[in-house]
C-alpha cells in the first residue's frame, strides 16, 4: 500500500500511510497491457523451431530464433523498469515521518516503525501516520480531502474522534493513541479493495487477440497436415516437423505484436518528453481512443492553491477583484486579515492572504513583522473565528480576528438587520463560487466590560469573547483556474471528446469552475442525488450531466462504470487514495505525479509529471497520432505478411515442393524486418486537422474496408511476383531462395514509400532501409548464416525489374482504395 497525500505546502511531492507501504498492505497493481510475454503464441512457435533446429543440429539457426525470443520479451520489460524507478523515487521522496510518545520517549520515527499504542503528536503540516483516536485537541483541524474527496478542513475536538492515516493536520495540534496500523487503516483496507478492480483490456488489446487467436486455430491446423503430409511422403520427420512450424509462424501474425510493441513504446519515450509517464505502453493506445476525460476539479483544471480574488470593505461594501490595483481603502481589511493569520502558515487560505499581502503592502505602513504577539485564540467548535493579539509597538494592544461570517457576525454582536446584511453580501460572494472569510477587528483590545487596555503583565482574557470587535470586511477566496484549462477543454471538445467534471466541492463552487474552464452548460448532479438514482435514469444522466459535485469516493467509481456502460472510453484523473479504485477501472488512469499519493499513481496507466491538464490534452494529441500512425503501420503489415504466408502454403499445396522460407527467414521478416520499416510510419507528423476529428468509435474494427481493399490488393501483386521468383527454371533451391527474399526485402520497402507520406523524406528513408538490408545479403557470412545463394548479375536485374514491376502495379491496384492520409484516424 502507497503512501498518502502531499500537503499543500512545498515540498510538493508528499504522502502518508507509509506503514502500509512497507509492511506490504495490499496488492501490487494489476498490470493492465502487460505487452508480450513467454506465454505468447509467437514466441512458444519460436521456442519450438529453436528446439527443432537443435534436434537437427543447426545450433546457429536454433541460437538466433532465442535471440529473437529473448528481445521480444524483454521490450515491454524496459518500459516497465523505467516506470517503476521513476514511481519508486517519487515514493522515496514523499516518504513521511512520524513524532510519537513512546514509552515516556519522543520519537522522531518513519512511519512504517509506528507501533499499536504509540501516541502521535499532532502539529501544524503533519501528515497523520497511522489511524489513532483523539486523546487532546487545541483548534485541530484536519485536511482529509485526499481520502474522503472533502475539500475543506474539518475540525476534531472530541476525545476518542478516530484520526485517519493520511489526514493533513490544518491547524492547531493535540495528541493521538495509535488504534491501527499498516492494512488495517482505512488507508489500508482502501488500497486492498484495489484487487477486486480488474481494469480492462485496451481495445487494440482485444481486437489483436482475438485476430491471433482465430489464426492461431488455423495456423495449427494446416500445420498439422502439413506435417502429417510431409513426414508420409519424405520420411524426414524433422524436417516435416520443421515445415509444419514454418507454416505455422508464416501464418500468425506474429508482426502484429512487435509492431505494436514497438509503436507503444516509442510513444511511451515522446509522451515522457512532454511530462507525462506512461507506466506501461498499451495505455499510449489506450489514450488516443478515449472519448471522455473525468478530471478532478482540485490540482487538474484548478492550481491547488488558494488566491484572494475579492475584497469586501464594511460597512462601505467597495469591492476590489483580483488584477485590480489594491487601493488604500482596502489595506487595513488585508492588515487585518493578516494580524489575524499564522506568521508560517499551513493553511491554504492565510496563505493565499500572506501572498496578497507580500505583493501589495510591500514597503507600506500595514505590515508589522516586529510586533510581539501576546496572545492566541484559536478555532473553537462552537467558534469558528481564529484570532491574535498583538502589541503594537507603542504599548497598546491590538486584535484581529477572522473566521465564518456568521461566527464573526455573532462575535461582533450585530443586530438582525446589520447581521442579515452582512451575511447576504458574503452569500453573494459564495454564489460566485468563492470561500468566504469574514474579518474583524478589536477595539483597541479594549475588554467587553470597558476600562483601560490591560498593561503589560496583567492577565488577559482567556476567551475571544471577552472583547468588543467590530466586523471591516470579507475576503473572497478561491483555487484559481489554470492559465491554460480553457484553450485544453477547447481542444479536446473540438476533437470529440467530452468532458466531465468530478469533485467532492459543492455544487456552486463546482458550476463556477465549470463555467470558467468551458465546460458545456448543463445541470449538476450531487452526490446525494446520484445515491438516488436508480441504473436507468443514473443511464440517462451520464450522457447529459457534464458536472457531478459532492461525490463520494465509492461513487467515482460508480461513475466511471456507468460511462463504459455506455459505451465510453473513458480517461480519469485523480490523485488521492479516494481515487485509486476508480483509476484502475479506467480505460486510462491519470495521476498527479506531484501532489498525487502512490495509491493512486500505482492504480494509474499514466502519471503527469507536473501536475498539469494542458500535458494531458497533449498526452491526447500523440495518442491519437501514435493511433493513427499504427492502424498504417497495421496495414502495412498485412499486405507484407501475404506473400509470405502464400509462400509458406506451397508445401502443402504442392507436396514435395521445397521449402524457401525456411523459420529464420521468416521469424527475421515477422520480428525484425518488417518492424524496422514500420517504424518509419511512427515518425510521421499528425495530419493538421488531427485533433479536429472524432475519436474512433470503440466497436471499430481492428481494419477498417478501405484497409483491407488496400492491403489485399498490394499483397496479392507482391505474393504473384514472389510465386513468378519460386517457381524460376533452371534455379537451384538456395538460388530460388535468394530472389524470393531479396524480392520481400526491396518490396517491403517500396510498400513503405506507397503507404506513406510520398513527399516525405522520412517514407523515403523507409524504401531506402528495404534497398540497404538488400545489399547487406552480398556479406557472405550473412549469406550463409541464412541459407542464401549468391546472385549472379543477371539474377540481380532479374529481381530489381520485378520488384520494380511489383511496386507499379501495386499502386495501380490500390490507387482505387480509399488511401487514409498521414496522421488520419479512419482508413
Amino acid at each position: 500500500m502507497p503512501p498518502a497525500p502531499q500537503a499543500p505546502q512545498a515540498p510538493p511531492i508528499a504522502a502518508a500511510g507509509a506503514s502500509a507501504v512497507h509492511r506490504g498492505a495490499g496488492p501490487p497493481a494489476v498490470h493492465r497491457g502487460a505487452g508480450l510475454g513467454w506465454l505468447e503464441p509467437t514466441n512458444g512457435l519460436l521456442l519450438a523451431c529453436a528446439l527443432t533446429y537443435g534436434l537437427i543440429g543447426e545450433w546457429v539457426d536454433g541460437a538466433i530464433l532465442l535471440v529473437f525470443v529473448l528481445g521480444i520479451s524483454l521490450l515491454d520489460a524496459v518500459q516497465q523498469r523505467r516506470s517503476s524507478r521513476a514511481l519508486a523515487e517519487l515514493a522515496r521522496l514523499s516518504a513521511p515521518r512520524a513524532h510519537v510518545r513512546r514509552d515516556g520517549r519522543e520519537l522522531d520515527l518513519p512511519a512504517e516503525q509506528v507501533r499499536l499504542g504509540d501516541r502521535l503528536r499532532l502539529e501544524e503540516g503533519d501528515r497523520v501516520a497511522a489511524d489513532a483516536a483523539l486523546l487532546e485537541a487545541v483548534g485541530l483541524w484536519l485536511d482529509e480531502s485526499l481520502l474522503t474527496g472533502e475539500s475543506l478542513p474539518v475540525a476534531r475536538s472530541s476525545p476518542g474522534e478516530r484520526i485517519l492515516a493520511g489526514s493533513l493536520v490544518a491547524g492547531g495540534r493535540g495528541w493521538a493513541e495509535v488504534v491501527a496500523v499498516a492494512d488495517a487503516t482505512e488507508l489500508g483496507r482502501l488500497g486492498r479493495s484495489l484487487a477486486a478492480v480488474q481494469p480492462p483490456p485496451t481495445r487494440l488489446q482485444r481486437q489483436t487477440r482475438r485476430l491471433t487467436a482465430r489464426l492461431t486455430v488455423l495456423a495449427l491446423g494446416l500445420c498439422a497436415v502439413l506435417a502429417v503430409v510431409q513426414g508420409a511422403s519424405s520420411g524426414s520427420w524433422p524436417q516435416a516437423l520443421l515445415a509444419a512450424l514454418a507454416l505455422a509462424l508464416a501464418l500468425l501474425p506474429n508482426e502484429i505484436p512487435v509492431v505494436l510493441a514497438l509503436f507503444l513504446a516509442l510513444g511511451a519515450l515522446r509522451l515522457a518528453r512532454i511530462g507525462v509517464l506512461a507506466r506501461w505502453p498499451a495505455a499510449v493506445e489506450s489514450l488516443g481512443s478515449a472519448t471522455v476525460l473525468a478530471v478532478d476539479k482540485t490540482g487538474t483544471l484548478t492550481e491547488n492553491r488558494m488566491g484572494v480574488q475579492q475584497l469586501l470593505i464594511w460597512p462601505q461594501q467597495q469591492q476590489w477583484r483580483a488584477g485590480e490595483d489594491l487601493g488604500e481603502p482596502f489595506h487595513p481589511l488585508v492588515e487585518l486579515a493578516v494580524l489575524a493569520s499564522r506568521g508560517d502558515p499551513v493553511d491554504a487560505m492565510e496563505r493565499a492572504i500572506q501572498r496578497l499581502a507580500g505583493e501589495a503592502l510591500a514597503g507600506t505602513e500595514h505590515l508589522h513583522p516586529d510586533w510581539p504577539l501576546e496572545r492566541e485564540y484559536p478555532l473553537q467548535s462552537d467558534l469558528l473565528v481564529f484570532s491574535r493579539l498583538w502589541q503594537d509597538g507603542q504599548g497598546g494592544l491590538r486584535l484581529a480576528a477572522k473566521g465564518a461570517p456568521e461566527a464573526i457576525a455573532d462575535l461582533c454582536h450585530l443586530e438582525a438587520g446589520p447581521a442579515a446584511a452582512l451575511l447576504g453580501a458574503a452569500d453573494g460572494l459564495a454564489r460566485q463560487g468563492l470561500r468566504v472569510l469574514a474579518v474583524a477587528r478589536g477595539l483597541d483590545g479594549v475588554p467587553l466590560h470597558g476600562g483601560e487596555p490591560p498593561a503589560r503583565g496583567d492577565a488577559l482574557p482567556d476567551h475571544v469573547h471577552g472583547y468588543l470587535f467590530e466586523p471591516v470586511g470579507l475576503v473572497g477566496l478561491a483555487d484559481p483556474l489554470r492559465s491554460d484549462v480553457p484553450a485544453a477543454i477547447a481542444t479536446a471538445r473540438a476533437a470529440g471528446v467530452r468532458v466531465v467534471m468530478i469533485t467532492g466541492d459543492s455544487p456552486v463552487t463546482a458550476r463556477s469552475i465549470a463555467d470558467q474552464a468551458g465546460l458545456p452548460p448543463g445541470p449538476v448532479l450531487s452526490g446525494p442525488e446520484l445515491e438516488a438514482l436508480t441504473p436507468g435514469a443514473l443511464a440517462r444522466s451520464i450522457r447529459e450531466v457534464p458536472v457531478f459535485a459532492r461525490v463520494m469516493p465509492r461513487q467515482k467509481l460508480q461513475l466511471v462504470r456507468a460511462l463504459q456502460a455506455a459505451g465510453e472510453v473513458v480517461a480519469m484523473t485523480g490523485d488521492g487514495v479516494n481515487d485509486a479504485p476508480a483509476l484502475k477501472a479506467a480505460d486510462i488512469g491519470v495521476a498527479m505525479g506531484r501532489r498525487g499519493t502512490a495509491v493512486a499513481r500505482e492504480a494509474a496507466d499514466l502519471v503527469l509529471l507536473r501536475d498539469t491538464f494542458g500535458d494531458l490534452v497533449a498526452a491526447l494529441k500523440l495518442g491519437r497520432r501514435v493511433e493513427a500512425n499504427l492502424h498504417r503501420a497495421l496495414g502495412y503489415t498485412l499486405a507484407i505478411h501475404l506473400p509470405i504466408a502464400g509462400l509458406s502454403l506451397l508445401p502443402l499445396l504442392l507436396p514435395g515442393h521445397p521449402l524457401l522460407l525456411l523459420p529464420v527467414h521468416i521469424a527475421l521478416l515477422h520480428l525484425v524486418i518488417d518492424p524496422a520499416c514500420t517504424v518509419v510510419f511512427e515518425a510521421l507528423p499528425a495530419a493538421p486537422d488531427l485533433m479536429r476529428q472524432p475519436p474512433r468509435p470503440p466497436e471499430a474494427p481492428l481494419f477498417g474496408a478501405g484497409t483491407w481493399r488496400r492491403s489485399l490488393a498490394q499483397g496479392a501483386v507482391l505474393l504473384a511476383a514472389a510465386l513468378v521468383l519460386a517457381f524460376w527454371p533452371e534455379a537451384s533451391v538456395e538460388t530460388r531462395r535468394s530472389l524470393v527474399f531479396s524480392l520481400l526485402l526491396l518490396g517491403g520497402g517500396g510498400l513503405v514509400w506507397l503507404n506513406g507520406d510520398r513527399r516525405s523524406a522520412i517514407t523515403a528513408a523507409g524504401a531506402g532501409l528495404g534497398l540497404g538490408l538488400w545489399l547487406l545479403l552480398a556479406v557472405s557470412w550473412i549469406r550463409h548464416g541464412l541459407s542464401l545463394a549468391p546472385l549472379a548479375p543477371a539474377e540481380v536485374v532479374t529481381v530489381l525489374c520485378t520488384s520494380l514491376l511489383a511496386l507499379g502495379l501495386a499502386a495501380v491496384f490500390s490507387a482505387g482504395a480509399d488511401i487514409q492520409r498521414p496522421g488520419r484516424l479512419f482508413p
